[in-house]
């Protein structure tokens, strides 16, 4: 490894993912309870079911690192190595039967980004990416696109929801000057970045779980993801978050949200 992601933890990323997905088939598309948590997000079994079992291998093989889940909060948080995990990013399109979600799983040293996985289980895709090498899809290397102009840019983000207050004006700055904004593939989105299908993702208000996993593989496909003031992402940043296919696009893309 060209980084200083090791054999080990790339092994044992993709048990996380394997056991995760194993979970998370088993209820998906069947009559399962929904809870609301204290945001009035939803949360199900499946959500908790895997963390769990992601967090229970942790301990397992790196009984020193630290862990951030969406689900079961923080332990060891000031660790050199954290695993970033969220189960089910983008719960509300699981419960509604739709395959746009993913299970993330980050791992970050000094509350950097190092190693990243975005695990499709339905559809069977799992995007790796690790600093120092070229991301992949299911084994197979892949590549951002090339996007000269704002004005040929294909745009997403998760839910127009999330821009609030002065974020909404300058979010809608940014969609006027994209050839496409589309809403709703929350991390797949991302995935489809990596890929070469999408050359914008600009979200607010995510937390650590939402956009660690993220980083590494969108860099290792030929990307950039920085926050709104085009700073590198870490475990402590502000959520604000830009996703470039072509990494000459977060300069006008910043410009457009007036950041």
């Amino acid at each position: 490894m060209a980084g200083p992601v090791t054999a080990a933890h790339l092994a044992l990323a993709e048990k996380l993912a394997d056991a995760a997905g194993t979970i998370i088939r088993r209820y998906f598309r069947q009559p399962i309870a929904v809870d609301d948590k204290a945001d009035l997000t939803p949360v199900t079994i499946a959500d908790r079911a895997a963390e769990a079992a992601m967090r229970t291998l942790i301990e397992k093989s790196f009984p020193a690192h630290g862990i951030i889940g969406e689900e079961q909060g923080r332990l060891r948080e000031g660790a050199e190595w954290v695993w970033v995990l969220d189960p089910i990013d983008g719960t509300k399109n699981f419960i509604s039967g739709i395959p746009l979600f993913g299970t993330l799983i980050g791992l970050a040293q000094h509350g950097r980004p190092v190693l990243g996985v975005i695990d499709q289980p339905i559809l069977g895709e799992r995007w790796l990416g690790a600093v120092g090498e070229t991301s992949t899809l299911n084994g197979r290397p892949i590549r951002t696109r090339a996007c000269p102009a704002l004005e040929r840019a294909t745009l997403y983000a998760t839910s127009p929801d999330m821009f609030g207050g002065a974020d909404a004006e300058r979010f809608a700055r940014l969609k006027a000057a994209v050839k496409l904004a589309r809403f709703g593939a929350d991390c797949y989105a991302y995935a489809q970045l990596a890929s070469g299908f999408i050359d914008l993702v600009v979200e607010a208000d995510l937390k650590p779980y939402d956009y660690c996993a993220l980083v590494p593989v969108i860099a290792g496909a030929g990307g950039a993801m920085t926050d709104w003031e085009g700073r590198d992402l870490t475990i402590g940043s502000s959520g604000r978050v830009i996703a470039a296919g072509d990494p000459g696009l977060i300069a006008p893309a910043r410009a457009a949200l007036g950041a």
